[in-house]
């Protein structure tokens, strides 16, 4: 608890010294570390080890949607409070939990290093440990998970695809890494493609009319059949007559999503090659282009056969969320 009280007044101290000076200085701050959906958790190994932890690891090792194995939403390090220092405190997304004297659940920003996230619960007990962290983690999770997506696209911008297929055929643009190509094109469809270990990483995009999806009672009915003949006309298995669909057993999860300003869904399954056992997972985007009266459809999907997927589709997802309606020429 003495351990805590420290660190805290430490965090505290350095975010209000920050703010106190408006003039020309700054406080320097190195640039955060850690992979891709990482996160550090700081808290006693007695608390991680008992009811605490397993209310950590329900909310921040969830399982990942629509991916075929069970993948954690984020790889979680824990540390016990005496070793948070130096180097582990540019982690960029850090869960600080402890039994204190005091009741919080916030989330503070760039307290150790930048870009960062720290979200703070402490409780007197382990009941409102465990109710703190039920309150915070949907907030916390959606603050680690934007953090890690601008993580992802500050690294792939660091070279990206000069391909103008998106824009001369849609009218909009997609910040893709450059060892992404082109695959096919042709009328409202584009495919790019990399290969990775043992499989690829794909995005296609095409558009639909204005009016689809109108009935909301045949909705996820609907989208599955777009995704069914979308695959039989453009995307084909390895012999004839084989093509990607949507799996049959299971019914993909749909959400609401505003994606390039605009309103949309966002739908994550499995896809599989009709007649041919391989399958996948996917993320599409179908998102309402008023301006132009269409539903735009942006999807990524990966074959990795006995490989992860989490930080695979994860990259896709990145992507897609860059997309720009109103490219520059």
């Amino acid at each position: 608890m003495k351990n805590f009280g420290t660190l805290y007044c430490t965090i505290l101290l350095l975010v209000l010294w920050s703010c106190k000076d408006t003039g020309s200085k700054e406080r320097f701050l190195p640039p955060s570390t850690g992979g891709i959906n990482s996160l550090m958790v700081v808290m006693d190994t007695e608390l991680w080890q008992g009811g605490v932890g397993d209310k950590i690891r329900e909310h921040f090792a969830a399982q990942v949607l629509g991916v075929p194995q069970r993948e954690p939403i984020f790889t979680i390090t824990q540390l016990p409070p005496r070793v948070f220092k130096g180097a582990t405190t540019y982690s960029r997304s850090i869960l600080i939990v402890e039994q204190d004297s005091t009741s919080l659940a916030h989330i503070k920003s760039n307290v150790y290093a930048t870009p960062q996230k720290i979200a703070v619960v402490t409780g007197r007990s382990h009941e409102e440990l465990v109710q703190n962290l039920d309150s915070l983690a949907p907030k916390a999770v959606s603050t680690f998970k934007q953090l890690e997506i601008e993580e992802a696209q500050r690294r792939f911008k660091r070279s990206l695809s000069k391909d103008k297929a998106l824009q001369e055929e849609f009218g909009i643009s997609l910040e893709v890494p450059s060892l992404y190509k082109v695959g096919k094109r042709e009328k409202n469809f584009v495919w790019m493609d990399i290969q990775i270990p043992k499989g690829t990483m794909n995005v296609i995009a095409y558009e639909m009319p204005w009016n689809s999806f109108s009935n909301d009672s045949t909705f996820v009915e609907d989208i599955v059949k777009m995704r069914d003949s979308i695959g039989e006309k453009y995307v084909p298995g390895p012999y004839e007559n084989t093509f990607m669909m949507t799996e049959k057993a299971f019914a993909p999860y749909i959400f609401p999503a505003e994606i390039g300003g605009k309103k949309g869904v966002e739908v994550r399954g499995i896809w599989e090659i009709n007649g041919y056992p391989m399958a996948g997972p996917f993320l599409t985007y179908i998102i309402n282009d008023e301006e132009n009266k269409r539903k735009m459809v942006l999807e990524g999907f990966t074959f990795a056969p006995s490989a992860e997927k989490r930080d695979y589709m994860f990259e896709l997802e990145a992507i897609l969320k860059t997309v720009n309606f109103n490219p520059t020429p």
